[in-house]
């Protein structure tokens, strides 16, 4: 039974066609970007069409020749330069890119050149040839920083980047809610790797909203980026006690020196598991039946046999001394470490107040403000793990911040700074513990950067 032409096929389909209402696409920003670039998309179909060895060589040819530095090339030149390549393949890549208007042959002058869209379409294809694999957020990056430094940033630049930190953002919690020290270890490098890269790439985007207040819709996308940048930031504190805990939950086995993971990691590494099992499932299970007086004869024979030996000596074994070991942790951000050793300070500064305490009152800005605006939204984020008891409880710097003889308290009230990152701070003081606090408490998320 014919069920007629599919729509991969069927060339007469519209693209209004596909949707429920045909002027959706028509007001959609995205339809009318892909609109515009509609000769682009028609090359790139064209490159991608066949079997995947052709698909291979129209781009490797394609790369090589946008490469050469000669503006035109000969036939001689294009024969010298794909050698390799036979005949034939050859013929039939080059005239599949004039088909496609990439490739112009000058009947006059007798030589090639590229055509102003095989430039756009290279442009396109570069990421290809990167020879680093883990590029998903480095290309994003790159692009938005050279943008920025050409006056040429788009909205939609800032949109995918903010998608692909929000995926990352996703992944990286679901490594550390899993609690499983492989996927923890896996994850470390790329999460290092996204703290750098965010970080370099935060002047640019701080470049972005003070020069382009004109373009609302580009400011939201460079706000929405310095919010992703506070959350991978402060999920470093988070993804450092996750493999603190994998580190405990480790265990040694015996005097050996080998770990849980030492053992995990080989069995992750062993090509074939089964071979461990030698013939152990060679032999059939025989089920044996025996009666009560048989049960009793077997056990007193095997209660016989597992009493220790007397002539046995029961000695421990020689001492040996363990091998040296290090133990590699991700290091916290080093906001955490000044905030705790300006807290420090305070407390033990003198009080000029009528009590003649140690350490007054302070306000929140002072604390938070300083540096850029992901920096201090991660001090805002940390202010509530000030005498928070489950956090006292940890070895680690955040359990000593925990144990700070601080408590903060806000208001909803929103106050102007002099800070060139953050116009509007939540106010709030920072008081000594065991005072009544001077206002209620709210949530600390209302540090904005400037308009």
């Amino acid at each position: 039974m014919n069920d007629g032409p599919t729509l991969d096929t069927a060339d007469i389909v519209q693209f209004e066609d596909l949707f429920r209402d045909p002027g959706y696409p028509q007001d959609h920003p995205l339809s009318f970007a892909l609109a515009q670039k509609q000769p682009a998309i028609d090359a790139l179909r064209g490159l991608f069409g066949g079997s995947a060895a052709l698909v291979r060589l129209r781009l490797w040819c394609f790369l090589e020749l946008a490469a050469q530095p000669q503006g035109r090339l000969s036939r001689d030149d294009v024969n010298q330069l794909f050698h390799a390549v036979l005949p034939d393949p050859l013929d039939a890549a080059l005239k599949r890119l004039r088909d496609l208007d990439l490739l112009v042959w000058d009947a006059t002058a007798q030589d090639y050149h590229l055509s102003p869209l095989a430039q756009q379409v290279q442009a396109l294809l570069a990421p290809l040839t990167a020879a680093q694999q883990d590029d998903e957020l480095s290309g994003l990056l790159a692009q938005v920083a050279g943008s920025q430094q050409l006056g040429l940033v788009d909205a939609s630049q800032l949109q995918h980047l903010h998608a692909q930190l929000a995926r990352l953002h996703d992944e990286f919690a679901e490594a550390i809610a899993s609690g499983s020290e492989a996927r923890l270890r896996l994850a470390q490098p790329r999460f290092d790797r996204a703290l750098k890269l965010v970080d370099k790439a935060g002047q640019a985007l701080s470049a972005i909203i003070q020069d382009h207040n004109d373009s609302p819709r580009l400011e939201r996308a460079a706000r929405a980026l310095g919010q992703d940048q506070a959350r991978l930031l402060s999920m470093a504190s988070q993804f450092t006690r996750a493999l603190q805990q994998a580190d405990r939950q480790r265990v040694t086995l015996g005097s050996s020196g080998l770990t849980s993971s030492d053992v995990r990691n080989w069995l992750q590494h062993h090509t074939d598991l089964a071979s461990l099992l030698g013939e152990a499932l060679a032999i059939g299970v025989r089920p044996v039946f025996v009666t009560q007086h048989d049960l009793l004869d077997v056990a007193e024979g095997e209660f016989e046999r597992d009493r220790p030996d007397p002539t046995r000596s029961t000695g421990l074994p020689p001492p040996a001394q363990a091998d040296a070991g290090t133990l590699d942790i991700l290091s916290l951000p080093p906001e955490l470490g000044e905030l705790i050793g300006l807290l420090g300070r305070w407390s033990r500064a003198p009080d000029d107040g009528p009590g003649g305490e140690a350490g007054a009152d302070h306000l929140l800005s002072e604390a938070v403000l300083g540096g850029r605006f992901a920096h201090a939204a991660y001090r805002l984020q940390l202010m509530p793990l000030l005498g928070d008891a489950q956090a006292q409880a940890l070895k680690s710097p955040t359990g000593e911040l925990a144990r700070m003889p601080w408590q903060v308290a806000l208001t909803p009230t929103l106050l102007k700074t002099p800070d060139l990152e953050v116009a509007l701070i939540s106010e709030g003081h920072l008081q000594r513990s065991g005072r009544a606090p001077s206002a209620e408490p709210v949530q600390p998320d209302s540090v904005r950067i400037p308009e």
